[in-house]
């Protein structure tokens, strides 16, 4: 495991204008800011099937998954930006998900997930920013041994003003609530290792 505050940040999306990845960002500088090292990767850099348990069987676990399955044991925390689809988490976030679960040989169960501590975000159309869909995703994470953190932020009614030419949300209340879930979750990190 990296050092205490060591984070891999991720968006549930793969679209390039992801508004989710801007607000990922913010959060991220802000976890920076408060001395984590963080780590961003893109879910479009690691494609996986549709998780098949036939599939698994017959090829075992994809590359791309073993990859990630080494991102997240090497860091201590999770800063995660969930788009809202039909009131839930995205596709592509539930099926990498389930694929960093799944038990390989010398590895405990879980251990990519199991004692991590997690913080998130999440922007979307609708007016509740995606609140369903960080709900689902804090069940999940919870069902899987993640210590979510009670700090969270949503950004609701996407539009063309949403963000400034340099990333930032409009809102200054958005901008500083997106800020400190990032801060959060570097603060909880540090003095969990304290």
């Amino acid at each position: 495991m990296g050092s205490s505050a060591s984070i891999l940040a991720f968006a549930g999306s793969t679209r390039k204008e992801s508004a989710n990845k801007k607000v990922l960002a913010i959060g991220v500088q802000a976890a920076r800011d408060a001395g984590a090292e963080v780590t961003t990767v893109d879910l479009q850099d690691f494609p996986l099937p549709i998780y098949d348990g036939d599939l698994e069987q017959q090829e075992g676990v994809p590359a791309q998954a073993m990859e990630l399955k080494a991102l997240f044991r090497s860091h201590r925390g999770l800063l995660i930006a969930t788009p809202e689809y039909n009131t839930s988490i995205s596709g592509v976030l539930k099926n990498m998900i389930d694929w960093v679960s799944r038990p390989v040989p010398d590895e405990p169960f879980l251990a990519p997930f199991s004692g991590k501590v997690a913080g998130l975000l999440s922007a979307s159309l609708g007016p509740v920013g995606g609140l369903r869909a960080q709900a689902h995703l804090r069940q999940i994470l919870s069902g899987i041994g993640v210590i979510v953190i009670p700090e969270h932020w949503s950004v609701p009614g996407l539009n063309d003003g949403t963000f400034d030419a340099d990333g930032n949300l409009n809102d200054e209340t958005g901008q500083k609530m997106v800020r400190r879930v990032g801060a959060s979750l570097t603060g909880f990190l540090q003095r969990l290792e304290a």
